[in-house]
């Protein structure tokens, strides 16, 4: 049995962990609840660009000329990872990098997070770029990512846009995904299975409408607004699973050492019970000896 010297360092060692994560529970809490606001307030702009495009393709006839639609040979994919800065998320970013050893073939990666270049950096996959993003997920900075990929795409280095990232369902709950981007074979296809929502509605509009200056100007504007806009909401969605990720796993660590505590203060009132005994026997020993 450990001294009782040796119990009291390691209940004062769990407190002082207790604290620590209970801290970071808070801190975490605090961020989760902005962040699943800003996710889930802009999944409806998001699925309303959606359905926008979804009236525009129908009504196009010379659609596969854009090069965000045109179908080619896939010799090199091109995948962008998005992970957290930061570990202690539980099982979030483990289980982004499964999904990434089961790619297969040639690929070159962009990674956002520091996590996902490090992991990257460290299989010695082809690690095009690495960015950050803020907590508040500026849009200005998922648009540089997105214009750095598209120029790799139009330039023929990649041929395909895939998104490997967190999809936020709930606080409990943030579901690994990998989701192609470009290029949009098929719009309609693609928007009813990739609405943010993930509701698979698909989306008709039967009415008469007129573009000004011309249907093929309104797509060459919309389509990359529209990628920039899905590549952002996707980023919304990897921030608000990290935040709840690592405050479920802080309550957690906090939950389990406030149980050690527990544990650990039986042990050490066993063991001094025990040593008071061990005493009072030696004592009576003593004086019985004597007489």
């Amino acid at each position: 049995m450990a001294s009782l010297r040796d119990i009291r360092r390691r209940i004062k060692s769990v407190k002082n962990t207790r604290q620590i994560t209970k801290a970071m529970e808070l801190v975490s809490a605090s961020k989760m609840k902005k962040a699943q606001q800003s996710a889930l307030a802009g999944r409806a702009y998001a699925n309303l660009m959606a359905d926008m495009l979804a009236a525009l393709a129908g009504r196009v006839e010379d659609i596969f000329e854009h090069p965000f639609l045109a179908k080619r040979p896939v010799n090199t994919r091109g995948i962008l990872l998005i992970t957290s800065d930061k570990g202690l998320a539980g099982p979030l970013n483990a289980n982004l990098f499964k999904l990434v050893t089961e790619i297969k073939g040639q690929a070159k990666y962009v990674a956002v997070g520091r996590k996902g270049a490090q992991f990257l950096a460290r299989t010695k996959r082809d690690l095009v770029a690495d960015f950050t993003v803020s907590d508040r997920v500026v849009f200005s900075e998922v648009k540089t990512v997105v214009e750095f990929m598209v120029k790799m795409y139009l330039e023929g280095t990649i041929d395909t846009i895939e998104v490997v990232y967190p999809r936020f369902k709930n606080t409990l709950v943030q579901e690994p995904m990998v989701r192609p981007l470009l290029p949009l074979t098929n719009v309609r296809e693609f928007i009813a299975k990739n609405r943010t929502g993930g509701d698979g509605v698909k989306f008709t509009d039967d009415r008469d409408m007129l573009f000004e200056p011309s249907v093929k100007s309104v797509l060459e504007a919309l389509l990359p607004f529209y990628i920039n806009r899905w590549v952002y909401q996707m980023v919304l969605s990897a921030k608000a699973s990290e935040h709840s990720a690592r405050m479920v796993a802080m309550k957690t660590a906090k939950d389990n050492a406030t149980k050690l505590v527990g544990e650990l203060s039986l042990e050490y009132n066993k063991a001094r019970q025990a040593g008071i005994t061990q005493e009072i026997l030696e004592i009576a020993a003593a004086s019985f000896a004597t007489t």
